[in-house]
């Protein structure tokens, strides 16, 4: 049964256009095509068959360029009627309006007063199957369209003015440009007559679509659920528009849902919305299926109100749910892990709903199915491809690794891979860290040129009902972390490296550095800018290959370096952040020996352990040591001095003995802060350094317990204290350079009262400094009881011999307090 008569004016005209065209279809033919669903409809080939029957009529250019820009704002039909007025004798839009039309876009024939045979009903049944499903329709007409048409992809069009879908996916019970709707007086009808009809207009508005009696109210905004409201027409019996309205907030949860997965559809609203708007088509492709038997049944005279209401009311309660959680992400611009955070939280939210919960759980899953992709990428192979940033971790490189600076390295590690706390799922947050730190792992060994193979393929899927997800993360994490550790410790030998640091610049190659300030002596007592780098260069090389540092494997790593400012510099840039101003300076007037350091090179991936601020701390140590080094060797010297005061009278000697106990008391205060140092700080920290690096699981252990090593030897030795320690360590090593220079300069002459002199003004100075430094040693280790800055006063001061003077200028300090 044809829905449409054969004295129909739109049939006549097609009849009319394809004998003149010769086309080989049929009027039903075209009118199926534009009846399609939008899921199965192309407008390329719709204008393709109006292209082939307006051949060869009058203004057929013209009116094709009208109807490629209506399909992309009008529906098809309308744009069909259009199209065939201009060679329609009569007027098809005015005798259209007296029709009731069935177009492409509602799922369901609205025909009011007319018997709908078994046949047409299973025809649209079959149709709104084929609009969730998107399958292909199953009739041997449409292929006599296909065959003459082609298939065409939907993107591309025949004239640059159709290059783009239309905009509305539905109607949104809105109606159509020129078309309006038939209202009839009902009032005076049964109520059985008034029950069918209203049942027609429910299932209509059920699709989104506007009926005849049940309208929207306008100036309401959807998306949000159950935003929409409906006035059901007065002529309508009470009862009847009491149960209806029950149902009606089913076609707002409806336009709801359809709103939200018409926009996810957009790329830049990211996979995970775009999942969970493909898992939402299945369960609207449900939904269809409902309705379709719902008029089937109003077909047959078997569905009443009361029926219907009893049909819907589960599906009332499931898309309550779903538009509520739409609403929410749409409302928040949620996106990625958020969206997912949402979703599970719904999951406990609707606990005592089983069935509400389960198809949330479902949903759940899908929705996770590309970020679970995006995290098993990472955690496997150390890749991240997130084209809409939506995973959790974010890669910062720019350029290629070649191209960075040398502190790359360090900040490689720390600044290369980040978390985004705002993209994290929370099923996730507590294993953020790990997931990290595995993706950073694999990338380490694969940059190594190591390849990246898991021993089993892990298939990492989510559910909210177990934790395997969380299972396969930690499995990936000890996988990469074994990996790592084996190709630090074994093949890249770090704690070889390591070794070879502290024999050069903590000083434990005894032999190597007494030698080497035999070599260089002459060298960095010059001034800075007259010091020859590349003569310290070979110097050291030399040094390294007469020493017991020949056996070191790793001794080519060893550089010498000139920095542009001294310890104390150094670390009031620290302190204080004065980068800029020591920039802004030109270099102080220092001589070699303190702008000197050892610099130590390794390649990657040791350089993620001895990066560049690893290095800083190691050269800020051996900076001190050295400097206290030379000057223990200074009062070594003048050691010589007292065979030359045995040639003078007992008296004349006399005179020498004061300096001769001055440069006693010096030497043991240096010696001791040297001891204290290197014995009772580098090295006990050393041990516990080792014994951790004996049962380290992963690398950021590795860095952690270095750093602590590191830190736990600056402090105690007094580099980065408040109290600026540092300070009266240099002022006191200085005063004792000053007195080895007076010494060997006065040493030719005549001892007289001025030799006298100068030597109890040394006396004073130095210990002053010594006593200021040990009251500065004494007021922070009341502060840090747990530390090792006590040791070394006992060890200056083991006899009490400064007590005396310390208990003075403790009282006098008080007074000044008070």
């Amino acid at each position: 049964m044809n829905l449409v008569s054969s004295k129909d004016p739109m049939r006549c005209a097609l009849k009319m256009l394809i004998q003149h065209s010769n086309a080989p279809f049929s009027a039903d033919d075209v009118l199926r095509e534009f009846r399609t669903t939008k899921e199965k409809r192309s407008n390329r080939k719709l204008l393709k068959i109006l292209e082939i029957i307006s051949k060869n009529q009058a203004k057929a250019e013209e009116h094709l360029l009208e109807a490629a820009k209506l399909l992309e704002k009008k529906d098809p039909f309308y744009c069909l009627l259009t199209f065939l007025n201009h060679y329609s004798e009569a007027n098809i839009m005015q005798s259209m309006r007296k029709k009731d039309i069935s177009t492409s876009t509602p799922l369901l024939s609205k025909k009011m007063f007319e018997t709908v045979t078994p046949d047409s009903v299973s025809e649209i049944k079959e149709r709104v199957v084929q609009a969730a499903a998107g399958g292909v329709p199953r009739t041997s007409q449409n292929n006599s369209i296909t065959n003459v048409v082609g298939e065409h992809s939907p993107t591309s069009s025949l004239f640059p003015a159709c290059n783009k879908q239309r905009s509305d996916a539905h109607w949104d019970f809105h109606t159509i440009d020129n078309l309006q709707f038939q209202q009839s007086n009902i009032s005076a009808i049964p109520i059985s007559s008034q029950e069918t009809l209203l049942l027609y207009d429910l299932i209509y508005c059920l699709t989104g679509v506007r009926g005849s009696y049940i309208t929207s109210e306008e100036n309401v905004t959807s998306g949000n659920a159950g935003g929409l409201k409906f006035k059901i027409s007065d002529q309508m019996h009470s009862s009847l528009r009491d149960i209806a309205q029950e149902m009606l907030p089913l076609a707002s949860y409806y336009t709801c849902v359809e709103e939200f997965i018409q926009n996810a559809s957009f790329t830049e609203c990211g996979q995970v919305l775009q999942a969970f708007s493909e898992a939402l088509r299945s369960l609207i492709h449900d939904y269809y299926l409902l309705l379709a038997q719902l008029e089937s049944e109003l077909n047959t005279g078997n569905l009443t109100v009361h029926k219907m209401l009893f049909y819907v009311r589960p599906t009332l309660n499931t898309m309550e749910v779903l538009a509520e959680v739409v609403s929410d992400i749409l409302e928040n611009e949620l996106r990625g892990g958020q969206a997912l955070t949402l979703l599970y939280n719904k999951i406990s939210a609707l606990t005592g709903d089983e069935d509400s919960q389960k198809f949330v759980i479902q949903l759940t899953q899908l929705a996770a199915v590309p970020y679970m992709e995006i995290l098993q990428l990472w955690i496997q192979k150390g890749v991240i491809c997130d084209p809409q940033q939506e995973f959790l971790v974010e890669d910062n490189e720019v350029i290629r690794r070649e191209e960075l600076p040398e502190h790359y390295s360090a900040d490689y590690w720390e600044k290369r891979y980040t978390i985004r706390r705002e993209r994290i799922p929370c099923f996730l947050e507590k294993v953020s860290d790990i997931i990290l730190r595995t993706g950073k792992y694999l990338n380490v060994i694969r940059q190594c040129g190591k390849k990246v193979a898991p021993p089993q393929l892990m298939n990492l899927q989510f559910s909210p009902t177990n934790q395997n997800h969380i299972n396969v993360i930690q499995n990936a994490y000890r996988f990469a972390s074994k990996n790592l550790l084996e190709v630090l410790l074994k093949e890249n030998d770090l704690m070889g490296h390591l070794m070879s640091v502290k024999r050069y610049l903590l000083l434990h190659q005894g032999d190597f550095i007494t030698q080497f300030m035999d070599a260089c002596e002459d060298e960095l007592a010059k001034n800075v800018d007259k010091v020859l780098p590349m003569t310290l260069e070979n110097l050291l090389g030399l040094t390294l290959r007469l020493s017991s540092a020949k056996h070191d494997p790793y001794k080519d790593d060893l550089h010498c370096e000139l920095l542009t400012y001294d310890l104390v510099t150094q670390m009031s840039k620290i302190m204080n952040n004065e980068e800029e101003y020591w920039q802004s300076h030109d270099r102080l007037d220092l001589n070699g020996l303190e702008c000197f350091a050892f610099r130590y090179e390794v390649k990657w991936p040791v350089s993620l352990v001895l990066n560049h601020i690893a290095i800083s701390k190691y050269q800020m140590l051996f900076r001190q040591l050295f400097y206290c080094k030379h000057v223990e060797r200074q009062l070594c010297k003048i050691w010589k001095e007292n065979s030359i005061a045995k040639k003078f009278s007992p008296q004349a000697a006399e005179l020498y003995r004061s300096a001769f106990t001055l440069r006693q008391r010096m030497m043991n205060a240096v010696q001791n802060l040297e001891y204290y140092m290197m014995i009772e700080v580098i090295e006990p920290n050393w041990h516990i350094f080792i014994q951790n690096m004996s049962k380290v699981e992963n690398v950021d252990e590795v860095l952690s317990f270095h750093q602590d090593f590191l830190d736990s030897c600056l402090k105690n030795c007094m580099l980065t204290d408040t109290t600026l320690l540092n300070r009266s360590i240099f002022k006191l090593c200085n005063i004792c350079l000053k007195f080895c220079e007076f010494i060997q300069s006065e040493s030719s002459l005549a001892p007289n009262d001025t030799f006298s002199e100068r030597v109890k003004r040394f006396d004073l100075e130095f210990t002053g400094l010594l006593i200021g430094l040990l009251k500065q040693i004494n007021d922070v280790a009341s502060d840090n009881p747990s530390d090792r800055f006590i040791n070394l006063v006992h060890r200056i001061n083991f006899n009490s011999f400064y007590n005396q003077q310390m208990d003075k200028l403790c009282a006098k300090d008080s007074m000044i307090s008070h």
